[in-house]
Protein backbone atom coordinates (compact mmCIF):
# COMPACT_ATOMS: atom_id res chain seq x y z
CA UNK A 1 0.00 0.00 0.00
CA UNK A 2 1.28 3.46 -0.93
CA UNK A 3 1.71 5.52 2.25
CA UNK A 4 1.20 9.31 2.28
CA UNK A 5 2.37 11.65 5.05
CA UNK A 6 -0.21 14.44 5.31
CA UNK A 7 1.01 17.74 6.83
CA UNK A 8 -1.54 20.50 7.45
CA UNK A 9 -2.28 22.61 10.54
CA UNK A 10 -5.99 22.73 9.59
CA UNK A 11 -7.53 19.68 11.31
CA UNK A 12 -10.80 19.82 9.31
CA UNK A 13 -9.06 19.95 5.96
CA UNK A 14 -6.61 17.28 7.10
CA UNK A 15 -9.51 15.00 7.96
CA UNK A 16 -11.13 15.58 4.56
CA UNK A 17 -7.89 14.82 2.74
CA UNK A 18 -7.30 11.71 4.82
CA UNK A 19 -10.71 10.34 3.92
CA UNK A 20 -10.19 11.03 0.22
CA UNK A 21 -6.81 9.30 0.28
CA UNK A 22 -8.07 6.31 2.28
CA UNK A 23 -11.05 5.88 -0.05
CA UNK A 24 -8.58 5.63 -2.92
CA UNK A 25 -6.68 2.79 -1.25
CA UNK A 26 -3.85 4.92 0.12
CA UNK A 27 -2.45 4.69 3.62
CA UNK A 28 -1.99 7.94 5.57
CA UNK A 29 0.01 9.36 8.43
CA UNK A 30 -1.18 12.76 9.71
CA UNK A 31 0.68 15.58 11.41
CA UNK A 32 -0.12 19.27 11.93
CA UNK A 33 3.48 20.30 11.40
CA UNK A 34 6.82 18.94 10.21
CA UNK A 35 8.48 19.65 13.56
CA UNK A 36 8.84 16.47 15.57
CA UNK A 37 8.64 14.15 12.57
CA UNK A 38 11.27 11.49 13.16
CA UNK A 39 13.56 10.08 10.46
CA UNK A 40 11.87 6.73 11.05
CA UNK A 41 8.44 8.19 10.20
CA UNK A 42 9.81 9.80 7.06
CA UNK A 43 11.47 6.51 6.20
CA UNK A 44 8.10 4.78 6.35
CA UNK A 45 6.21 6.91 3.82
CA UNK A 46 6.25 6.97 0.02
CA UNK A 47 4.90 10.48 -0.64
CA UNK A 48 4.60 13.65 1.45
CA UNK A 49 1.55 15.88 0.86
CA UNK A 50 2.00 19.17 2.69
CA UNK A 51 0.53 22.62 3.09
CA UNK A 52 3.19 24.98 1.72
CA UNK A 53 2.99 27.07 4.90
CA UNK A 54 3.40 25.17 8.16
CA UNK A 55 3.66 26.54 11.70
CA UNK A 56 7.39 25.77 11.66
CA UNK A 57 7.95 27.55 8.34
CA UNK A 58 7.91 26.93 4.60
CA UNK A 59 7.40 23.24 3.82
CA UNK A 60 9.78 23.40 0.86
CA UNK A 61 12.63 23.02 3.37
CA UNK A 62 11.46 19.43 3.77
CA UNK A 63 13.16 18.51 0.50
CA UNK A 64 16.53 18.41 2.27
CA UNK A 65 15.17 15.73 4.64
CA UNK A 66 13.18 13.65 2.17
CA UNK A 67 15.87 12.45 -0.22
CA UNK A 68 14.07 10.82 -3.15
CA UNK A 69 10.63 10.81 -1.47
CA UNK A 70 8.27 13.01 -3.59
CA UNK A 71 6.88 16.17 -1.98
CA UNK A 72 3.52 17.56 -3.17
CA UNK A 73 2.74 21.08 -1.93
CA UNK A 74 -0.65 22.80 -1.80
CA UNK A 75 -1.35 26.43 -0.96
CA UNK A 76 -4.21 28.92 -0.53
CA UNK A 77 -2.10 31.64 -2.16
CA UNK A 78 -0.66 30.21 -5.38
CA UNK A 79 1.59 32.31 -7.58
CA UNK A 80 3.93 31.54 -10.44
CA UNK A 81 7.09 32.66 -8.67
CA UNK A 82 6.47 30.38 -5.66
CA UNK A 83 5.54 27.48 -7.91
CA UNK A 84 8.72 27.82 -9.96
CA UNK A 85 10.85 28.10 -6.82
CA UNK A 86 9.22 25.02 -5.32
CA UNK A 87 9.80 22.95 -8.44
CA UNK A 88 13.42 24.13 -8.69
CA UNK A 89 14.04 23.02 -5.11
CA UNK A 90 12.68 19.55 -5.84
CA UNK A 91 8.93 19.56 -5.15
CA UNK A 92 7.08 17.03 -7.28
CA UNK A 93 3.97 19.22 -7.67
CA UNK A 94 2.45 22.52 -6.54
CA UNK A 95 -1.35 22.59 -6.23
CA UNK A 96 -3.84 25.35 -5.48
CA UNK A 97 -6.57 25.04 -2.86
CA UNK A 98 -9.32 24.06 -2.75
CA UNK A 99 -7.99 20.72 -3.89
CA UNK A 100 -10.00 18.80 -6.44
CA UNK A 101 -9.94 15.06 -5.63
CA UNK A 102 -9.23 14.12 -9.24
CA UNK A 103 -6.34 16.59 -9.50
CA UNK A 104 -4.83 15.44 -6.20
CA UNK A 105 -5.06 11.73 -7.07
CA UNK A 106 -3.61 12.37 -10.52
CA UNK A 107 -0.63 14.08 -8.90
CA UNK A 108 -0.17 11.21 -6.44
CA UNK A 109 -0.43 8.64 -9.24
CA UNK A 110 2.28 10.45 -11.17
CA UNK A 111 4.53 10.23 -8.13
CA UNK A 112 3.72 6.55 -7.64
CA UNK A 113 4.51 5.77 -11.27
CA UNK A 114 7.77 7.68 -10.99
CA UNK A 115 8.70 5.65 -7.89
CA UNK A 116 7.74 2.36 -9.54
CA UNK A 117 9.75 3.10 -12.68
CA UNK A 118 12.80 4.37 -10.80
CA UNK A 119 15.76 2.03 -11.39
CA UNK A 120 17.02 0.36 -8.24
CA UNK A 121 20.51 1.73 -8.72
CA UNK A 122 21.10 2.59 -5.10
CA UNK A 123 20.04 -0.66 -3.43
CA UNK A 124 23.62 -1.44 -2.48
CA UNK A 125 23.48 1.43 -0.05
CA UNK A 126 21.85 -1.24 2.11
CA UNK A 127 18.16 -0.36 1.70
CA UNK A 128 15.22 -1.41 -0.42
CA UNK A 129 12.13 0.30 0.92
CA UNK A 130 11.85 -0.72 4.58
CA UNK A 131 14.30 -3.60 4.07
CA UNK A 132 17.81 -3.28 5.49
CA UNK A 133 20.89 -5.26 4.60
CA UNK A 134 24.57 -4.99 3.65
CA UNK A 135 25.56 -8.65 3.72
CA UNK A 136 26.11 -10.50 0.41
CA UNK A 137 22.97 -12.64 0.69
CA UNK A 138 20.76 -9.57 1.16
CA UNK A 139 22.40 -7.66 -1.68
CA UNK A 140 21.78 -10.68 -3.89
CA UNK A 141 18.15 -10.76 -2.73
CA UNK A 142 17.77 -7.07 -3.63
CA UNK A 143 18.94 -7.88 -7.16
CA UNK A 144 16.45 -10.73 -7.38
CA UNK A 145 13.63 -8.46 -6.17
CA UNK A 146 14.48 -5.98 -8.91
CA UNK A 147 14.33 -8.73 -11.52
CA UNK A 148 11.09 -10.21 -10.15
CA UNK A 149 9.47 -6.76 -10.13
CA UNK A 150 10.16 -6.34 -13.85
CA UNK A 151 8.30 -9.55 -14.67
CA UNK A 152 4.60 -10.41 -14.61
CA UNK A 153 4.94 -14.06 -13.55
CA UNK A 154 3.94 -15.56 -10.22
CA UNK A 155 6.48 -15.32 -7.41
CA UNK A 156 7.15 -17.86 -4.67
CA UNK A 157 8.92 -16.51 -1.58
CA UNK A 158 10.49 -19.09 0.71
CA UNK A 159 12.02 -18.58 4.12
CA UNK A 160 11.78 -19.40 7.79
CA UNK A 161 8.94 -17.98 9.90
CA UNK A 162 9.61 -14.39 10.88
CA UNK A 163 12.30 -13.79 8.26
CA UNK A 164 10.44 -11.00 6.44
CA UNK A 165 8.71 -12.71 3.51
CA UNK A 166 5.87 -10.16 3.40
CA UNK A 167 8.38 -7.30 3.22
CA UNK A 168 9.91 -8.98 0.17
CA UNK A 169 6.46 -9.34 -1.40
CA UNK A 170 5.71 -5.67 -0.82
CA UNK A 171 9.07 -4.68 -2.33
CA UNK A 172 8.37 -6.75 -5.46
CA UNK A 173 4.90 -5.23 -5.80
CA UNK A 174 6.01 -1.64 -5.14
CA UNK A 175 8.72 -1.82 -7.79
CA UNK A 176 6.44 -3.47 -10.36
CA UNK A 177 4.19 -1.88 -12.96
CA UNK A 178 1.27 -2.63 -10.61
CA UNK A 179 2.79 -0.64 -7.76
CA UNK A 180 0.34 2.24 -8.10
CA UNK A 181 -2.46 -0.05 -6.87
CA UNK A 182 -2.61 -1.41 -3.30
CA UNK A 183 -1.42 -4.97 -2.78
CA UNK A 184 -4.04 -7.28 -1.23
CA UNK A 185 -2.69 -9.62 1.46
CA UNK A 186 -4.04 -12.72 3.19
CA UNK A 187 -2.41 -15.17 5.58
CA UNK A 188 -3.97 -18.51 4.68
CA UNK A 189 -3.09 -19.97 8.08
CA UNK A 190 -5.36 -17.50 9.89
CA UNK A 191 -8.60 -18.37 8.06
CA UNK A 192 -10.58 -21.56 8.81
CA UNK A 193 -10.48 -23.97 5.84
CA UNK A 194 -14.25 -23.79 5.34
CA UNK A 195 -14.15 -20.01 4.96
CA UNK A 196 -10.97 -19.38 3.02
CA UNK A 197 -12.47 -19.96 -0.45
CA UNK A 198 -15.27 -17.44 0.12
CA UNK A 199 -12.70 -15.01 1.55
CA UNK A 200 -10.62 -15.30 -1.58
CA UNK A 201 -13.18 -15.79 -4.33
CA UNK A 202 -16.34 -14.36 -2.78
CA UNK A 203 -19.80 -15.87 -2.52
CA UNK A 204 -22.08 -16.53 -5.49
CA UNK A 205 -25.27 -14.58 -6.02
CA UNK A 206 -28.32 -16.20 -4.47
CA UNK A 207 -30.38 -16.00 -1.34
CA UNK A 208 -27.62 -14.65 0.85
CA UNK A 209 -25.41 -11.59 0.66
CA UNK A 210 -23.00 -11.61 -2.29
CA UNK A 211 -19.33 -10.82 -1.63
CA UNK A 212 -16.74 -10.20 -4.32
CA UNK A 213 -13.73 -11.66 -2.48
CA UNK A 214 -10.12 -10.54 -2.19
CA UNK A 215 -9.06 -11.82 -5.62
CA UNK A 216 -11.65 -9.59 -7.28
CA UNK A 217 -10.44 -6.66 -5.16
CA UNK A 218 -6.91 -7.32 -6.44
CA UNK A 219 -7.96 -7.09 -10.10
CA UNK A 220 -5.25 -5.10 -11.88
CA UNK A 221 -2.94 -5.42 -8.90
CA UNK A 222 -1.19 -8.09 -6.81
CA UNK A 223 -2.49 -10.53 -4.23
CA UNK A 224 -0.08 -11.88 -1.64
CA UNK A 225 -0.95 -15.23 -0.03
CA UNK A 226 1.21 -15.96 2.97
CA UNK A 227 1.51 -19.60 4.09
CA UNK A 228 -0.09 -20.78 0.85
CA UNK A 229 0.62 -24.35 1.93
CA UNK A 230 -2.41 -24.03 4.26
CA UNK A 231 -4.80 -23.38 1.38
CA UNK A 232 -7.31 -26.19 0.73
CA UNK A 233 -6.97 -28.33 -2.39
CA UNK A 234 -10.21 -26.87 -3.77
CA UNK A 235 -8.85 -23.39 -3.18
CA UNK A 236 -5.61 -24.34 -4.91
CA UNK A 237 -7.54 -25.66 -7.91
CA UNK A 238 -9.46 -22.38 -8.19
CA UNK A 239 -6.19 -20.46 -8.02
CA UNK A 240 -4.85 -22.53 -10.90
CA UNK A 241 -7.98 -21.76 -12.89
CA UNK A 242 -7.63 -18.07 -12.14
CA UNK A 243 -3.98 -18.05 -13.22
CA UNK A 244 -4.78 -20.00 -16.37
CA UNK A 245 -8.02 -18.36 -17.52
CA UNK A 246 -8.55 -15.33 -15.27
CA UNK A 247 -11.72 -17.05 -14.00
CA UNK A 248 -12.44 -16.83 -10.27
CA UNK A 249 -15.83 -18.58 -10.29
CA UNK A 250 -16.45 -22.14 -9.18
CA UNK A 251 -16.82 -24.92 -11.74
CA UNK A 252 -20.63 -24.99 -11.58
CA UNK A 253 -21.19 -21.24 -11.77
CA UNK A 254 -21.60 -18.92 -14.70
CA UNK A 255 -18.30 -17.68 -16.06
CA UNK A 256 -17.93 -13.99 -15.31
CA UNK A 257 -15.46 -11.32 -16.41
CA UNK A 258 -11.82 -12.43 -16.26
CA UNK A 259 -9.54 -10.89 -13.66
CA UNK A 260 -5.97 -9.73 -14.09
CA UNK A 261 -4.17 -10.57 -10.85
CA UNK A 262 -0.52 -11.24 -10.16
CA UNK A 263 0.03 -13.85 -7.47
CA UNK A 264 2.86 -13.66 -4.94
CA UNK A 265 2.89 -16.53 -2.46
CA UNK A 266 5.03 -17.36 0.54
CA UNK A 267 5.67 -20.41 2.67
CA UNK A 268 8.17 -21.80 5.15
CA UNK A 269 7.30 -25.40 4.20
CA UNK A 270 8.72 -27.70 1.53
CA UNK A 271 5.99 -27.68 -1.12
CA UNK A 272 7.54 -30.60 -3.02
CA UNK A 273 7.12 -32.86 -0.01
CA UNK A 274 3.51 -31.67 0.29
CA UNK A 275 2.97 -32.60 -3.37
CA UNK A 276 4.29 -36.10 -2.65
CA UNK A 277 1.82 -36.44 0.24
CA UNK A 278 -1.08 -35.18 -1.87
CA UNK A 279 -1.57 -31.93 0.02
CA UNK A 280 -0.42 -29.50 -2.66
CA UNK A 281 -1.16 -29.38 -6.37
CA UNK A 282 1.78 -29.92 -8.66
CA UNK A 283 0.26 -27.61 -11.28
CA UNK A 284 0.04 -24.72 -8.82
CA UNK A 285 3.61 -25.34 -7.69
CA UNK A 286 4.79 -25.35 -11.32
CA UNK A 287 3.25 -21.91 -11.85
CA UNK A 288 4.58 -20.52 -8.58
CA UNK A 289 8.17 -21.62 -8.99
CA UNK A 290 8.58 -19.60 -12.20
CA UNK A 291 10.25 -17.00 -10.00
CA UNK A 292 11.48 -18.12 -6.60
CA UNK A 293 13.02 -15.85 -3.96
CA UNK A 294 14.61 -17.16 -0.77
CA UNK A 295 14.78 -14.90 2.28
CA UNK A 296 17.89 -15.69 4.35
CA UNK A 297 17.42 -16.39 8.06
CA UNK A 298 18.74 -13.73 10.41
CA UNK A 299 21.62 -15.92 11.58
CA UNK A 300 23.09 -15.82 8.06
CA UNK A 301 23.03 -12.04 7.78
CA UNK A 302 26.13 -11.28 9.86
CA UNK A 303 26.39 -7.72 11.09
CA UNK A 304 23.01 -6.78 9.61
CA UNK A 305 21.41 -7.90 12.85
CA UNK A 306 22.94 -4.97 14.75
CA UNK A 307 21.68 -2.32 12.30
CA UNK A 308 18.31 -4.04 12.18
CA UNK A 309 18.09 -4.13 15.97
CA UNK A 310 18.87 -0.41 16.16
CA UNK A 311 16.15 0.46 13.65
CA UNK A 312 13.60 -1.78 15.35
CA UNK A 313 14.48 -0.30 18.74
CA UNK A 314 13.94 3.23 17.43
CA UNK A 315 10.56 2.27 15.96
CA UNK A 316 9.45 0.49 19.14
CA UNK A 317 10.39 3.44 21.35
CA UNK A 318 8.36 5.73 19.10
CA UNK A 319 5.38 3.35 19.10
CA UNK A 320 5.41 3.07 22.89
CA UNK A 321 6.03 6.82 23.35
CA UNK A 322 9.20 6.16 25.29
CA UNK A 323 12.38 8.27 25.16
CA UNK A 324 15.31 7.00 23.14
CA UNK A 325 16.87 3.87 24.62
CA UNK A 326 20.18 2.34 23.59
CA UNK A 327 21.55 -1.18 23.73
CA UNK A 328 24.56 -1.75 25.97
CA UNK A 329 27.74 -3.25 24.51
CA UNK A 330 26.95 -6.52 26.27
CA UNK A 331 23.42 -6.56 24.84
CA UNK A 332 24.75 -5.90 21.33
CA UNK A 333 27.24 -8.73 21.77
CA UNK A 334 24.44 -11.05 22.85
CA UNK A 335 22.31 -10.02 19.85
CA UNK A 336 25.21 -10.74 17.48
CA UNK A 337 25.90 -14.12 19.10
CA UNK A 338 22.37 -15.47 19.27
CA UNK A 339 20.97 -17.60 16.42
CA UNK A 340 17.49 -15.99 16.44
CA UNK A 341 15.51 -19.10 15.44
CA UNK A 342 12.40 -16.88 15.27
CA UNK A 343 14.28 -14.43 13.02
CA UNK A 344 13.20 -10.77 12.77
CA UNK A 345 9.90 -11.43 14.53
CA UNK A 346 11.70 -12.88 17.55
CA UNK A 347 14.20 -10.01 17.58
CA UNK A 348 11.40 -7.44 17.48
CA UNK A 349 9.49 -9.20 20.27
CA UNK A 350 12.62 -9.37 22.44
CA UNK A 351 13.33 -5.67 21.93
CA UNK A 352 9.75 -4.63 22.62
CA UNK A 353 9.71 -6.62 25.85
CA UNK A 354 13.01 -5.03 26.86
CA UNK A 355 11.73 -1.51 26.14
CA UNK A 356 8.61 -2.12 28.23
CA UNK A 357 10.62 -3.41 31.19
CA UNK A 358 13.53 -0.98 30.95
CA UNK A 359 13.42 1.94 33.40
CA UNK A 360 16.76 3.40 32.33
CA UNK A 361 18.21 4.72 29.06
CA UNK A 362 20.23 1.57 28.34
CA UNK A 363 19.01 -1.97 27.74
CA UNK A 364 21.20 -4.63 29.31
CA UNK A 365 21.39 -8.26 28.24
CA UNK A 366 19.10 -9.54 30.98
CA UNK A 367 16.12 -7.62 29.64
CA UNK A 368 16.37 -9.30 26.24
CA UNK A 369 15.46 -12.63 27.86
CA UNK A 370 17.31 -14.59 25.17
CA UNK A 371 16.79 -18.34 25.43
CA UNK A 372 20.28 -19.61 24.73
CA UNK A 373 19.12 -23.23 24.94
CA UNK A 374 17.50 -22.71 21.53
CA UNK A 375 20.81 -21.95 19.82
CA UNK A 376 23.53 -24.10 21.43
CA UNK A 377 25.65 -24.22 18.28
CA UNK A 378 26.10 -20.45 18.12
CA UNK A 379 26.76 -20.26 21.86
CA UNK A 380 29.53 -22.87 21.62
CA UNK A 381 31.03 -21.20 18.56
CA UNK A 382 31.17 -17.81 20.24
CA UNK A 383 32.71 -19.28 23.37
CA UNK A 384 35.48 -20.93 21.37
CA UNK A 385 36.15 -17.71 19.44
CA UNK A 386 36.41 -15.57 22.54
CA UNK A 387 37.10 -17.33 25.81
CA UNK A 388 36.55 -14.10 27.74
CA UNK A 389 33.01 -13.59 26.40
CA UNK A 390 30.24 -15.50 28.11
CA UNK A 391 27.55 -16.52 25.63
CA UNK A 392 24.70 -17.38 27.93
CA UNK A 393 22.70 -15.01 30.06
CA UNK A 394 23.54 -17.01 33.16
CA UNK A 395 27.22 -17.05 32.27
CA UNK A 396 27.16 -13.29 31.71
CA UNK A 397 25.33 -12.82 35.01
CA UNK A 398 27.82 -14.91 37.00
CA UNK A 399 30.82 -13.18 35.43
CA UNK A 400 29.41 -9.70 35.96
CA UNK A 401 28.53 -10.31 39.62
CA UNK A 402 31.90 -11.89 40.44
CA UNK A 403 33.78 -9.11 38.66
CA UNK A 404 31.93 -6.25 40.38
CA UNK A 405 30.76 -7.44 43.79
CA UNK A 406 33.93 -6.10 45.49
CA UNK A 407 33.44 -2.58 44.09
CA UNK A 408 29.66 -2.17 43.76
CA UNK A 409 26.80 -2.48 46.20
CA UNK A 410 24.01 -4.99 45.60
CA UNK A 411 21.72 -2.16 44.54
CA UNK A 412 24.29 -0.86 42.05
CA UNK A 413 24.85 -4.34 40.59
CA UNK A 414 21.11 -4.85 40.18
CA UNK A 415 20.74 -1.47 38.47
CA UNK A 416 23.61 -2.21 36.10
CA UNK A 417 22.00 -5.54 35.16
CA UNK A 418 18.59 -3.94 34.71
CA UNK A 419 16.92 -6.13 37.36
CA UNK A 420 15.52 -5.66 40.84
CA UNK A 421 17.57 -6.31 43.96
CA UNK A 422 15.18 -9.15 44.84
CA UNK A 423 15.82 -10.74 41.44
CA UNK A 424 19.56 -10.40 42.02
CA UNK A 425 19.27 -12.20 45.35
CA UNK A 426 17.14 -15.01 43.84
CA UNK A 427 19.62 -15.54 41.02
CA UNK A 428 22.51 -15.64 43.47
CA UNK A 429 20.74 -18.43 45.32
CA UNK A 430 19.89 -20.38 42.18
CA UNK A 431 23.35 -20.07 40.64
CA UNK A 432 25.14 -20.59 43.95
CA UNK A 433 26.98 -17.25 43.98
CA UNK A 434 27.49 -16.48 47.66
CA UNK A 435 27.40 -12.85 48.64
CA UNK A 436 30.61 -11.75 50.34
CA UNK A 437 30.09 -10.57 53.86
CA UNK A 438 32.42 -8.77 56.25
CA UNK A 439 33.38 -10.59 59.42
CA UNK A 440 33.56 -7.45 61.55
CA UNK A 441 30.32 -6.63 63.26
CA UNK A 442 29.42 -3.05 64.10
CA UNK A 443 29.00 -2.34 67.82
CA UNK A 444 25.50 -2.68 69.15
CA UNK A 445 23.72 0.57 69.88
CA UNK A 446 22.56 -0.67 73.31
CA UNK A 447 26.17 -1.06 74.35
CA UNK A 448 25.83 -4.82 74.66
CA UNK A 449 28.52 -7.28 73.66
Amino acid sequence: MTRVLLLDPDAVRRDQLRRALNNSGLGTLERSDADGITPLELDGVDIVLSNAELPSGNAITLTSRLGTTPLILFTVDPNVRSAVAAMQLGAADYLAMPLEASELLASINRCVQRIASRPITDHRTARLGPMVGKCPVMLELFDQIKLAASLQSCVLIQGEPGSGKELVARAVHAQSARGARPMISLNCATIPPLLIESELFGTPSGGGEQRSGLVKEADGSTIFLDEISELTLDGQARLVRMLRDGDIHSIDSTIGPAVDVRLIAATHRDLRSLIDSGRFLAELYARLQTTTLTVPPLRERGGDVVELASRLLQRICHKLSKPEIKLSDAALSAIRSYDWPGNIRELENALERAVILCDRDVIETELLAIDWSRSPQRAQQTASDDADTETSLEGYFVKYVLDHQDTLTETEIANKLGISRKSLWERRQRLNIPRKRTHTRAPRRDGGG
